[in-house]
């Protein structure tokens, strides 16, 4: 058996001179698929293919056997993959998709986000932390909104649209729109946060279903999700997210 090896294609040639039934079963596959009918063909992508000898009656045996370690090397790896992805998912991050104006004009419809799902792990929720959370009357739905109330705290709107925390006007500057009447919902009288409660509000305030909403209500602190960590959608508006 004469042996030829080129460095440069990576390629192996075998003159056939063995009657080995599976190494030839092999080489007639190749012939077929247009291989030249007195050469066997082998990449050397793998170091262990070089070594083969077309004479060896365990050839079959062989290649079964790197087969099925390729198998369960490949098998193994995406077991990996799948147990990170999930941890990260569950623990970490994961992304979510803003649907509808309601935060305007920091966020727009459309926009992707990565939510931080550890930082809560650590520290309590702020005033003025954009979170996400579930919406309760509907499956698979998820608010995203800032927080503007505290735990303990007594939040209202008067008629001028102003917003009092605890008898004291907010200082923000995320509302850019004086709150109409109609819109103050149930803040229209005061409303004293429980101690795992939050008050929240869409940034587009006359646009915005939110705490104001007896259907949504305050946010308990088991609801909240994460927070808004980074937007990775339109690349052209990719950026960390300011809270405060």
């Amino acid at each position: 058996m004469a042996v030829m090896y080129n460095q440069t294609r990576t390629t192996v040639y075998y003159h056939m001179s063995t009657t080995n039934k599976s190494f030839l079963e092999v080489h007639q596959y190749l012939k077929d698929s247009g291989i030249e009918n007195n050469r066997f063909m082998l990449t050397l992508l793998d170091p262990d293919l070089a070594r083969i000898d077309p004479h060896d009656p365990n050839l079959n045996t062989m290649m079964k056997t790197k087969v099925l370690k390729e198998i369960l090397s490949t098998g193994i790896y995406l077991l990996v993959v799948l147990v990170i992805t999930y941890l990260v998912i569950a623990y970490v991050g994961q992304r979510t998709e803003v649907n509808g104006n309601s935060m305007q004009p920091t966020l727009n419809d459309g926009d992707n986000l990565i939510v931080d799902k550890i930082s809560y792990r650590f520290r309590d929720p702020e005033r003025f932390d954009i979170i996400v959370f579930p919406f309760v009357y509907k499956e698979s739905t998820y608010y995203i909104k800032r927080i503007i109330g505290l735990p303990g705290e007594t939040v209202q709107i008067d008629e001028e649209g102003n917003i009092y925390i605890n008898g004291e006007i907010l200082q923000e500057s995320y509302g850019r729109e004086v709150i109409k009447e109609e819109h103050r919902g149930i803040a229209s009288k005061p409303i004293t946060l429980g101690e795992d409660e939050y008050f929240v509000m869409g940034d587009n305030r006359n646009n915005s279903s939110d705490s104001r909403l007896a259907e949504v209500g305050n946010i308990k602190r088991d609801q909240i999700i994460g927070r808004a960590w980074v937007r990775i959608w339109p690349l052209k508006d990719f950026e960390v997210i300011t809270h405060q």
